[in-house]
């Protein structure tokens, strides 16, 4: 018998999931935020997952709120199960009781381990050696649900959360299809998360600033953990600059300091990290020494405090 599916997901780290689904079930249904006003025009953007929903030839809804999920859903017949990825909108008690079995999401964390809407970036900016994916069953609280399956991954020195987010985004859709069978059939039990979690709020503006006077280790994952997108930001002459690629370097420098060798150097509080790339603002993404060649500053350095 073939398992009937909503499929709920927004940006493009969900689409490998809803591909590898459409491999096992029926998705009958896609359901995502609503289109947004984009660039200069304003002209509305349909999300990455309702794009790709179209070419599957799969129907779309796209509620406003919250409180229109449930309808959404009720609206397109039975479904056995629904299926969350980086959704975006809470999942309220009448909705996560439509389908037979619940919703499963796909969470980019070891839970307990970054519960929230940033777990990726949140783990890289605490140095996380390790990232993984979790198969949970979803409930009433924030990734609190019960844990069905989850694999985990070593973190390169060199990768950016964005070069993570996609491999976990893969290896969350393998793990998905792996378990969704089985579970539906009973064959395996979700178990209650252990205590210990830790939180990973949505990035705000005021999490982005570097404090050159961290150690270097912390500067570079806060580096990491933002790129490519938001960016980790230093302000120079008075403007946030953002720095999108980093790493270690050795010597010691004052905390903030720009000198240029062979690279371009910045102090830090225990040494000195290399900068490769940076954004000016209102400018386009560039390398380093390119930009650094068009300071006029003799002593040219960033604020120290966030």
């Amino acid at each position: 018998m073939t398992v009937r599916v909503a499929f709920l997901g927004t940006p493009d780290l969900a689409i490998p999931a809803l591909d590898a689904l459409t491999d096992v079930a029926e998705v009958a249904l896609v359901v995502t935020q609503p289109d947004r006003p984009a660039g200069r025009s304003l002209t509305p953007v349909p999300p990455p997952v309702k794009q790709r929903a179209v070419e599957l030839g799969i129907p779309v809804a796209q509620p406003d709120r919250s409180v229109e999920v449930a309808a959404a859903l009720s609206a397109h017949g039975r479904f056995d199960a629904a299926v969350l990825v980086a959704y975006g909108m809470l999942i309220r008690p009448e909705a996560l009781a439509v389908p037979a079995r619940g919703f499963l999401n796909i969470h980019f964390s070891i839970l307990p381990r970054w519960r929230g809407a940033a777990p990726v970036q949140r783990a890289l900016m605490a140095g996380d050696s390790r990232v993984g994916v979790s198969v949970m069953v979803l409930d009433e609280g924030l990734d609190t649900g019960p844990v069905i399956a989850t694999t985990s991954t070593a973190v390169g020195q060199m990768e950016t959360a964005g070069s993570v987010g996609w491999r976990l985004a893969t290896a969350g859709a393998h793990l998905m299809t792996s378990v969704l069978e089985p579970f539906l059939a009973g064959r395996v039990v979700a178990t209650p998360q252990p205590a210990g979690a830790t939180t990973a709020p949505k990035i705000t503006p005021g999490d982005r600033p570097i404090d050159w006077r961290w150690p270097t280790w912390r500067c570079l994952a806060h580096v990491r953990g933002l790129a490519p997108k938001p960016g980790a930001t230093a302000v120079y002459s008075g403007e946030p600059h953002k720095i999108l690629a980093a790493v270690p370097a050795g010597g010691t420098a004052i905390a903030g300091s720009i000198a240029a060798d062979d690279g371009v150097y910045v102090g830090t509080g225990d040494g000195r990290i290399e900068i490769l790339r940076i954004q000016p603002p209102g400018r386009a993404e560039m390398d380093a020494a390119a930009w650094y060649r068009g300071l006029r500053s003799a002593e040219p350095g960033f604020e120290t405090s966030r």
